[in-house]
């Protein structure tokens, strides 16, 4: 069943002003660092399965792997709703953070999507309670709660601006699925570096599209991501949890 969230106070949440700090980038860094501990590098999102079925099985096929959900799949789904939890953060409204949180996790085609999402988020909630921010608290009894909703809470608590959170957000991705390729294909540490440099280019641009993207043209349908989730609790022999 689920637990409501607890209300918010307004004058406990931090007002984002840009440009971005010297803080608030230091904080956003925080955030997308591989060593934030709350286990993001344990999934795949479908792509160990991808890689078994042979699928991806070079850099450039990895990359088109990779770019293609980042601009097809978040760009239409996470990145718009993420504009949307932040806001809602920001104007301390409760049910937009609810019904946002929600709409998201919904989105997730698979089981085990949806359980990463799930363990993601509430781990972040977790983190940022011990690190002060006292609004992730009733968060932990939220079921379910996406990462993105906890993500979006610290960067409006610590001053992240938006835009800055959402490709922060799309670089933590990005960045947790290039390290998979390079185990999974495998891929050298350069060519990982050039998919990297790749994804400079393409995310301030796949932000500023995904924040034109209307409510009643949110989603996207990625078939073979499904498939490859779905697979992937089945198969024999793995490293990762997706």
């Amino acid at each position: 069943m689920r637990t409501t969230m607890l209300a918010l106070n307004r004058s406990d949440v931090t007002v984002a002003n840009d440009p971005l700090n010297n803080t608030a980038l230091l904080r956003l860094m925080q955030l997308v660092s591989p060593a934030l501990p709350i286990g993001a590098y344990a999934y795949s999102q479908g792509l160990e399965t991808a890689v078994h079925n042979q699928w991806v099985t070079n850099e450039a096929e990895a990359r088109q792997w990779i770019f293609g959900l980042m601009s097809h799949g978040l760009c239409h789904m996470d990145v718009p709703v993420f504009k949307r939890l932040y806001a809602a953060w920001r104007a301390v409204d409760e049910a937009g953070v609810q019904y946002w949180n929600d709409v998201l996790y919904a989105s997730r085609e698979a089981a085990e999507l949806q359980r990463e999402d799930a363990h993601l988020g509430v781990a972040l909630a977790k983190l940022l309670e011990q690190l002060g921010i006292e609004q992730a608290t009733p968060l932990k009894e939220t079921t379910p709660i996406s990462l993105a909703t906890s993500f979006s809470l610290a960067a409006v608590v610590w001053g992240v601006p938006c835009r800055d959170a959402a490709m922060g957000y799309l670089w933590s991705w990005l960045e947790n699925q290039v390290a998979a390729a390079v185990k999974l294909v495998p891929l050298g540490q350069t060519a990982g570096q050039r998919i990297l440099s790749a994804g400079v280019d393409q995310i301030p641009r796949l932000v500023t599209q995904g924040f034109e993207v209307g409510d009643e043209r949110i989603g996207f349908l990625a078939p073979a991501m499904a498939m490859a989730c779905a697979s992937h609790e089945a198969q024999y022999s793995r490293l990762f949890q997706s």
